[in-house]
């Protein structure tokens, strides 16, 4: 059975204008669901960003940096302290007059010392401890600390530099 051409014309306009409607003004199975982002996958979900994470943080975009003329050096401080003094003089006069001083000392031993570094490695009341000279301003500091560091405790490492801070006059 053949098909007029009569027929066949209509029919092809009719199917071409649906086509092109269709087309245009689009199916709803190529659109997007009116229900929204919330229907979809979690993993598909667009990012929801609090409105004050969305913004640079601009609190310290106006501080400028200390400049080096605007810092101050902070000595230490010249309430009696435990663990150190300041004398008057360079490291390495301190680190020289502290030498004979050290062996003077009756009880202590030094056991090693370390210009360079301004340490002298003692033993002294039943302890270990380094009593270490740094340079500072307007003279030099005097303190015992442990082999880490840290301020040496005890009441060998008070006596000794309560004797050597009357020694020296710091």
């Amino acid at each position: 059975m053949r098909l007029s051409p009569k027929l066949v014309r209509p029919l092809v306009m009719i199917a071409l204008a649906s086509f092109v409607v269709v087309g245009v003004s689009g199916c709803k199975w190529f659109r997007k669901s009116d229900r929204g982002d919330y229907a979809l996958a979690p993993e598909a979900r667009p990012l929801e960003v609090p409105p004050d994470l969305n913004l640079p943080d601009t609190s310290g975009a106006a501080k400028l940096p200390n400049t080096a003329s605007a810092l101050t050096t902070s000595a230490p401080s010249t309430a009696p302290s435990a663990s150190g003094f300041r004398v008057n003089g360079s490291r390495d006069e301190v680190f020289a007059k502290l030498g004979p001083l050290l062996k003077a000392t009756e009880g202590l031993t030094v056991s090693s010392s370390a210009p360079l570094l301004g340490v002298y490695d003692v033993t002294y009341g039943g302890g270990n401890f380094l009593v270490r000279v740094v340079a500072m301003e307007g003279g030099a500091y005097v303190s015992a600390v442990d082999p880490r560091g840290l301020p040496a405790a005890g009441e060998g490492p008070t006596k000794l530099i309560a004797a050597l801070k009357a020694q020296l006059g710091g």
